[in-house]
């Protein structure tokens, strides 16, 4: 079990947003990775128990410049609010001093342009001499920019969609998820000008060799809770004859384990680790060439 490590000098901050999309998978993600803490109703600050590991809850915009300030060594936000931050920094001549560390496999959606019902748009050009909201004036600038189009920018900080309806933009830059907002908005999207997804950010500077370890060890922790999402291990009886056609229908699977089966004939045991979803389907054409006595079970950690 971990211990924690009650010197506040050694303990790591991590960063993540305090309400939102990002919200429940990130505390998930933490908990998956062995972290117990503690939080009072309304703190913005959960203390790790067992690690030494606290977690900070504020807003998404502010998490790169917390690790950029070195407030927190580590945070969890988005690639949008990250290229927007970078670009507003590098437009103010500020070197970005947070590094990307890893993707994660949540949070995903796409920067996208949009026009209501009607519009007639033929491409990135028709939106030149046209106003578009939106909450990531940098990338949208970048993206005007690099096709050579003039368009004012109008600068919200929420409820981007209804822009058009109040006569305050003729098209928007907006966050895309499912994109039924903007069906409820009467918009169409037309360009998609950056795919974001969550990521784990850090600050460059350098930090004491046992706060390193421990990134090392979330960061390696991390990959193993990705890793066991869809993961399931697999156990069946098989023709020895009929392992290669065996290895071929496991999903995802790289070297099953076999073992010899006591008794007569040339029965093996499969073990495997299936890192994708195991299907009926595929429960079915394992037994079509052979197999018996399949069992699949969930994965809850590995480490790569």
């Amino acid at each position: 079990m971990d211990k924690p490590i009650n010197d506040k000098a050694a303990r790591l901050k991590l960063a993540i947003q305090k309400s939102g999309r990002l919200t429940d998978h990130s505390l998930d993600l933490m908990s998956k990775c062995g972290l117990k803490y503690s939080r009072g109703k309304d703190q913005l600050i959960c203390y790790g128990e067992n690690m030494p590991l606290d977690v900070l809850l504020v807003r998404d915009d502010d998490i790169p410049d917390l690790v950029q300030q070195d407030v927190c060594e580590l945070g969890i936000v988005g690639l949008n609010v990250i290229e927007e931050k970078r670009l507003a920094f590098e437009a103010k001549g500020i070197k970005p001093l947070f590094e990307q560390l890893m993707l994660l496999d949540y949070g995903k959606c796409r920067l996208s342009i949009a026009v209501p019902d009607g519009f007639e748009y033929k491409g990135p050009q028709s939106l030149a001499g046209k106003r578009i909201a939106t909450t990531y004036p940098n990338i949208l600038a970048r993206y005007l920019a690099d096709h050579s189009i003039e368009a004012e920018i109008v600068t919200l900080s929420g409820a981007v969609e209804i822009a058009p309806r109040l006569g305050r933009a003729d098209v928007i830059c907006d966050l895309v998820s499912t994109g039924s907002t903007l069906l409820a908005n009467h918009l169409k999207e037309v360009e998609t000008i950056l795919l974001s997804q969550a990521a784990v950010i850090r600050t460059p500077v350098p930090v004491s060799e046992a706060k390193q370890d421990w990134i090392h060890r979330l960061a390696v922790r991390i990959e193993g809770v990705q890793q066991v999402k869809e993961s399931k291990y697999i156990m069946l009886h098989a023709p020895r004859s009929r392992l290669d056609e065996i290895r071929k229908l496991l999903p995802g699977s790289e070297s099953p384990t076999i073992i010899p089966l006591d008794g007569p004939g040339d029965k093996v045991v499969v073990h495997a680790v299936c890192r994708e979803n195991v299907f009926w389907e595929t429960l079915e054409s394992l037994k079509k060439v052979g197999a018996s006595s399949l069992l699949v079970l969930p994965v809850e950690k590995m480490l790569p």
